[in-house]
């Protein structure tokens, strides 16, 4: 991350993949092969007979492409997904470019796809909502991590806090290259102030995977905390985070206060 000075036709479409050309033009259904239902079936039963853990990961994201191609067989894209990304989260947080560069994955079931990954930000958001987020670190973690880990380009939020250390406001000031974010202090603190906020926390992540902060982190971190000082404003700490990792400037130190 850096710091930058501000200077101031017709009504068929192959939406999900639900429709193939047919004779003379017409759009005919792609049926899913036989036995296909059968085997979503089993799927689903074992799901809300034994849980999450006893179905695989491909499974979940057929149960999750079926929603949206209910004529399809699933099970071979889940597979192609599994193997193209490599793994489910892979496959979750993929850009929707990179989806539908896959054989049988449309708008539809992209969006299926997206509106899991919202899902699971939106219920990793209320576990830190409305609470004291020091006196819930590890919550908070979690958030950002769901929020941040898998961007591919670098990210800069802000969390802003109010006199008992509650949530105000996530923004997400800025979003640069793979390895740098423009930042500019004084911005940071003047929505401090807009918001009435007492505190606040910065957070951004290295899509290398390697959080450790740079020396341009470093700078930059001192002279938010700097300004936020000048205007009462109480920086808690700078948080980057890794694949799998995260730094807390606070904790190595390096807050400069």
């Amino acid at each position: 991350m850096r710091k930058s000075t501000p200077g101031r036709g017709s009504g068929l479409s192959d939406a999900g993949g639900l429709f193939s050309p047919g004779p003379a033009g017409e759009a005919s259904v792609v049926s899913a092969p036989p036995g296909a239902e059968g085997h979503r079936e089993r799927v689903r039963a074992r799901l809300l007979a034994a849980g999450p853990e006893a179905v695989a990961d491909h499974e979940v994201l057929e149960l999750v492409l079926f929603l949206a191609l209910p004529r399809k067989d699933t099970k071979q894209i889940a597979r192609l997904l599994i193997a193209r990304f490599g793994s489910y989260a892979n496959v979750i947080t993929a850009p929707p470019a990179d989806l539908q560069a896959i054989k049988g994955m449309g708008p539809a079931a992209v969006a299926a796809l997206r509106t899991v990954l919202v899902a699971a930000q939106r219920l990793a958001r209320a576990e830190v909502q409305d609470r004291p987020l020091l006196a819930n670190w590890d919550r908070l973690m979690e958030y950002l991590t769901t929020m941040l880990a898998r961007e591919r380009v670098e990210h800069f939020r802000v969390l802003y806090l109010d006199s008992r250390n509650r949530l105000l406001a996530d923004e997400k000031q800025g979003i640069g290259t793979v390895n740098q974010t423009p930042v500019y202090p004084r911005e940071v603190v003047r929505r401090a102030i807009e918001l009435h906020a007492s505190a606040l926390i910065m957070v951004h992540n290295h899509p290398s995977g390697d959080p450790t902060p740079s020396a341009d982190d470093i700078a930059m971190t001192r002279e938010v905390a700097q300004a936020a000082r000048a205007l009462s404003v109480t920086l808690h700490d700078h948080v980057i985070i890794g694949n799998g990792a995260w730094v807390s400037l606070r904790r190595e130190g390096l807050l400069g206060d």
